[in-house]
């Protein structure tokens, strides 16, 4: 029995999922970019994990000390939520 087949339809599954994986990060670096530079921050803070939490707090007037409640289970979906409610009342 050979399995050659199969492995290459798993290859081919990765690589199609890889591209799709790789669209959605480069999507949400673009639109994370953007939304920074209208508030007038560095674009390029995105890029950086941690600082990029700590200006987005920054934009949505939020202690910088929020960082810890992002590392609780249960809480960061909390804070999370809040976090986007806040930024869109930051661009009305």
């Amino acid at each position: 029995m050979n399995d050659y087949g199969a492995n290459q339809d798993l290859g081919l599954f990765s690589g199609v999922f890889g591209l799709i994986w790789l669209a959605v990060v480069v999507f949400f670096i673009v639109t994370q970019w953007k939304i920074y530079e209208k508030a007038g921050k560095p674009g390029w803070a995105v890029l950086i994990p941690i600082y990029d939490t700590i200006v987005l707090l920054e934009i949505i007037n939020r202690p910088i000390w929020w960082i810890i409640l992002f590392l609780i289970p249960v809480v960061n979906i909390v804070i999370a939520i809040i976090t986007i409610f806040d930024l869109a009342k930051a661009f009305n």
